[in-house]
């Protein structure tokens, strides 16, 4: 038969057959190969890593954040403590659509849009599975508004949280300071492991300065989830540690006193213990309530505080400069006397002016019409100015700025609070430096009282006066007295003591001369003398406009905000000092009508603390 029609060829099909029944035996091999490589791997080699991923689809860790740490007055009365209160907050990972659920809480609980923005931009910042607040300080309305209605907002509850609160509000709103959310900013500083779980951190006073010691440290909960991202078991928790309570010097009682007495007028009051620096008041008028900063203030209520003209949000004890005026003449006087360009018992004729020779200018006295012979006794307590306008230019200016840097003038204090200013003490050298001019002989006259350039804080003078009544011994004023730890309880940290070499009959005289201001027949704060012990003190009044050179002062006439500020700086008893204050009454004219009483109460309450009543001046 011809094999050109044969159909069907049995050796060539059985080639192909075998072919590919090799090629597929091959394949298969290969593919078993494969599939014992890739469960070795799976088993043996990356075990680890694959058991770690399952456990973590499996196991959720949830940060435990600690109880911040509660401040206290000296008497252990509580200044800023955690009260309990209800959180309205959302995990967004077991939330399928957030913005229909978020729009429907909003219209149920009447959420401002503001609060939206804010849980919007915190959820951001948090991992989708960490519990993020929306509303605080719920109501007990609507904690039950929502209860009725929870089964059908997953991943949404009601939460038990401590909350920062203030009992004492605007009266120690300066000191203490306040807690507030953690900005973008911050954000990208603090360290990620101690701030898990908490969403707030210390913005300003002590809860900012003590920020490490409050905190504390966060714990954390293995928590078992199921399929649904729902927690079906605890596995294992680290308990947070709280963070340490702090006691202050601050007294209450006496910073009610201070921050009352300063009544109509802006201002500030601080009184320090001379023998530690430990600060018993600090007191900056007007104060505000530091409450609504904890769980976000509204911006209206912020635009409010920030554009008010009496500027409630600026710290004027610890930032507020301030011409000192008078109250720098014991000082210059002490200067005078140190430098031996001057004794005691000098006099002086004052005609109620001065004129630098060959000048016509007048440089006035407050006193128009003179004091007449004065010696430096009667120049401090009656605040001639026309005798330190001649001792000033006796000093010089180098000389009078590098004695009163000794005192802290132009030099911040050290205390343990942030966002202190340093004032200013001129000198030749900064004049030249800061306005490229030179130093004239007039300006000489103004600095020696307490005018021109030099400018003050409360707290800068109320730190001179205590190192003069401590014959030269430096404290550095502190609001700190303990930080109490579980285990144990420490002081601050000072800065080291130092003492100015000053002759001590020369404090004396100073001191004499001071006490005369308040208890000399002629002295300007004859109205604070107290019964059972003596005050040393100098009135200041510090002007805030310049005068023209035959202008009068005639403060009914002029605008309040225009008005000189008053001052006073004193310290008690005189023979064994304890406290030193120093008081500045914004506008307030007259330092021993005004200031002075301020001062008076704030030191009655401290030396005489069992008194049902401050001593009335």
């Amino acid at each position: 038969m011809d094999r050109r029609f044969a159909i069907k060829d049995p050796r060539t099909e059985t080639r192909v057959f075998i072919s590919r029944i090799v090629a597929a035996f091959v394949l298969i091999i290969l593919m078993i190969i494969g599939l014992v490589v890739r469960l070795v791997y799976l088993q043996i080699v990356g075990h680890e890593h694959y058991a770690t991923l399952s456990k973590d689809n499996r196991i959720k860790i949830s940060p435990l954040p600690p109880t911040r740490g509660i401040i206290y007055d000296r008497h252990g009365r509580m200044l800023a403590e955690n009260v309990p209160t209800y959180s309205l907050e959302l995990i967004p990972e077991q939330i399928k659509d957030l913005d229909e659920t978020l729009a429907k809480l909003q219209k149920l609980l009447t959420i401002s849009d503001e609060k939206i923005e804010q849980f919007q931009k915190q959820r951001k910042r948090n991992k989708s599975f960490v519990s993020t607040p929306l509303l605080q300080n719920l109501s007990d309305e609507d904690v039950a508004k929502f209860a009725v209605v929870r089964p059908y907002f997953p991943g949404v509850d009601v939460y038990a949280r401590l909350v920062r609160h203030y009992p004492y509000g605007e009266l120690t709103a300066h000191a203490i300071g306040y807690v507030g959310r953690i900005n973008e900013q911050e954000l990208k500083t603090l360290p990620v492991a101690e701030y898990r779980g908490t969403d707030i951190i210390g913005k300003n006073g002590i809860e900012k300065s003590y920020e490490s010691h409050l905190l504390g440290i966060a714990g954390y909960e293995e928590i078992e989830t199921n399929a649904q991202a729902r927690a079906v078991n605890t596995l294992s928790t680290v308990d947070p540690i709280a963070g340490s309570n702090i006691y202050l010097t601050l007294d209450i009682d006496i910073q009610k006193i201070a921050y009352d007495a300063l009544g109509e007028y802006n201002g500030a009051a601080v009184a320090i213990d001379i023998k530690t620096g430990g600060v018993l008041a600090f007191a900056s008028r007007p104060g505000f309530d530091p409450n609504p900063f904890v769980t976000g203030i509204s911006g209206t209520e912020y635009k409010a505080l920030r554009d008010s003209p009496d500027q409630p949000l600026y710290n004027r004890a610890l930032r507020g400069l301030y011409p000192p005026g008078s109250t720098v003449k014991p000082f210059i006087a002490l200067a005078g006397l140190e430098y031996g360009v001057i004794d005691f018992g000098h006099r002086l004729y004052c005609p109620g002016y001065y004129k630098l020779p060959n000048v016509d200018h007048k440089y006035r006295d407050w006193k128009k019409w003179g004091h007449g012979m004065v010696d430096m006794n009667e120049a401090i307590t009656q605040s001639c100015d026309v005798y330190f306008y001649d001792l000033a230019l006796a000093l010089g200016i180098d000389r009078m700025s590098d004695f009163m840097h000794q005192f802290g003038f132009g030099e911040k204090s050290g205390i343990d609070l942030v966002g202190e200013v340093g004032g200013l003490m001129p000198s030749k050298e900064w004049k030249k430096s800061h306005r490229n001019r030179p130093w004239f002989p007039g300006e000489t006259l103004i600095t020696g009282i307490g005018q021109g350039y030099t400018q003050v804080t409360p707290l800068q003078l109320a730190r001179a006066t205590a190192t003069l009544a401590n014959y030269g011994k430096v404290v550095t004023p502190h609001l700190v007295q303990e930080i109490i730890t579980p285990d144990y309880a420490t002081p601050p940290e000072l800065l080291p003591e130092t003492r100015i070499p000053l002759n001590k009959h020369h404090v004396d005289n100073i001191i004499f001369a001071m006490t005369n201001v308040v208890h000399g027949t002629r002295g300007t704060a004859g109205r604070i003398k107290a019964i059972d012990y003596q005050i040393a003190g100098k009135t200041g009044t510090a002007q805030v406009f310049t005068l023209k050179q035959e202008e009068k002062y005639n403060e009914d006439a002029i605008d309040f905000k225009m008005r000189d500020h008053a001052l006073f700086i004193a310290f008690a008893p005189v023979h064994d000092p304890k406290i030193a204050v120093a008081v500045v009454a914004e506008h307030g004219g007259h330092g021993g009508s005004v200031a002075a009483p301020i001062a008076g109460k704030i030191i009655d309450a401290y030396l005489n603390p069992k008194k049902d009543e401050p001593h009335e001046n």
